[in-house]
């Protein structure tokens, strides 16, 4: 398990470093930058998710691979990406993919320091989410796990999958593959679709204040 959880964190972070230098390509940073938000990106989840587990140093600050392949995905977008015109697709896409690989890995680790399994379901969304508000901030954007259709809810529940199989005692490499394919579906039929949790109608708001002034 040891063995899959450091593939699917290595994986993530090259996915999410994808989104991350996508994005930047996208809004016309140099190399410099493409680099800082494919490190930010790809990384963040993993070391928001070792501090709060008392993992320390972070894993992503150690072992040399993880900077390695958040370059080499900075590379990768620079060199092959920069002559696309419309990039927000392919950032989606490895967004979803990264989103689902870190939130089973990150309750998968959460679980092998012996945390509640709620507490390691929390957790592991958090480790999906960090790396995408990690680039949003940088990108000066408000973070898309605030505005956009379900994201923070599809990696709570490819995260609660890899829980309730540790809880019933299943295969625990089964279900690290169910939670990530449940929440990389998820997520790209919510985009498909349009579903989004309850969003305030700031008009109705805005009569409700009108007509309590008057």
């Amino acid at each position: 398990m040891r063995g899959l959880l450091l593939v699917f964190d290595l994986i993530g972070t090259f996915v999410f470093a994808l989104s991350g230098a996508t994005a930047g390509v996208r809004r016309g940073l140099d190399l410099f930058g493409v680099f800082v938000l494919s490190f930010a990106a790809g990384t963040f989840g993993g070391i928001a998710r070792d501090v709060l587990i008392g993992a320390v140093p972070p894993a992503a600050l150690t072992d040399w691979r993880y900077a390695a392949v958040s370059l080499l995905a900075g590379v990768v977008t620079f060199v092959w990406f920069s002559g696309l015109r419309r990039l927000d697709r392919l950032v989606l896409v490895f967004d979803a993919a990264g989103l689902a690989l870190f939130a089973v890995s990150g309750a998968q680790k959460a679980l092998s320091f012996g945390l509640h399994p709620v507490i390691a379901a929390l957790l592991g969304m958090t480790t999906g989410i960090g790396g995408g508000m990690a680039r949003d901030v940088l990108l000066t954007e408000v973070p898309i796990v605030l505005r956009a259709e379900l994201y923070a809810v599809a990696a709570l529940a490819g995260a609660s999958v890899v829980v309730a199989g540790a809880m019933l005692n299943l295969p625990s490499t089964l279900l690290t593959i169910a939670g990530a394919l449940l929440c990389f579906s998820l997520r790209l039929i919510s985009i498909r679709r349009g579903w989004h949790l309850p969003v305030a109608n700031e008009s109705q708001h805005g009569e409700k204040s009108e007509k309590t002034k008057q």
